[in-house]
Order: C-alpha cells, then sequence, then structure tokens
C-alpha cells in the first residue's frame, strides 16, 4: 500500500457567501452533508486513515511572515495502491456540496 495526502478545497469567497446565508438554512445545509460525510467516512474506514480540520494560515516567506486565506478547508491522510484508485473513491464525496469544491489527491513518500 502506497500512502496519500488528501485535500479538499472550497473558495474562500464562496465560504464567506455561504456565513452570509440565514443561520437556520445553513444549518439545514450543513446538517443534511454531515450525514452524507459520516455515511461516506464509515464506508471508507479501510481506506482513510485520518482527516483533520486545518485553520487559519500564516504565510511565511524571506520577506516576514502574513496572515492569508487560502481555499484548503481539510486534509486526509489514506493508503491505496495507486493514485488513480485513491482519486477514484473520492469522486463522489459528499465535500461537493460546497459550491465550487475540488479534492486533490497526492502520494507521499519519506524524504
Amino acid at each position: 500500500m502506497k500512502n496519500f495526502t488528501v485535500i479538499y478545497m472550497a473558495p474562500a469567497a464562496a465560504m464567506e457567501e455561504w456565513m452570509q446565508k440565514p443561520e437556520a438554512e445553513r444549518k439545514e445545509a450543513e446538517t443534511k452533508m454531515k450525514t452524507g460525510w459520516d455515511a461516506w467516512m464509515a464506508a471508507h474506514t479501510d481506506t482513510v486513515l485520518n482527516t483533520i480540520a486545518l485553520g487559519k494560515t500564516n504565510r511565511v516567506s524571506a520577506s516576514g511572515v502574513e496572515a492569508v486565506k487560502n481555499d484548503m478547508m481539510l486534509s486526509s491522510y489514506v493508503q491505496g495502491e495507486t493514485l488513480e484508485a485513491v482519486a477514484e473513491v473520492f469522486k463522489d464525496h459528499p465535500h461537493f456540496g460546497i459550491p465550487g469544491a475540488t479534492i486533490e489527491v497526492m502520494e507521499t513518500r519519506p524524504m
């Protein structure tokens, strides 16, 4: 088995727009998405090793440190045979309920 990192992306602008919706509307959609997410995760426990939420971001460069917004929301570490096989697992993921959402899958290996 090979190891992979999966990054769940959502445009920062779409998330800001989402937060402007009435709370009741957001909560209903979030509950539906969480139900789908939980079912998806239960069906893929053999592949997904862990998933974490990503918080506020600081970008560090030769010029210093600055607070930035990016499109990364979550990450998972997964195992699979090939990049293509792992990507296939995520084709119908509930994350796509977020407008403009994408999922990036990349093989990882020790340096």
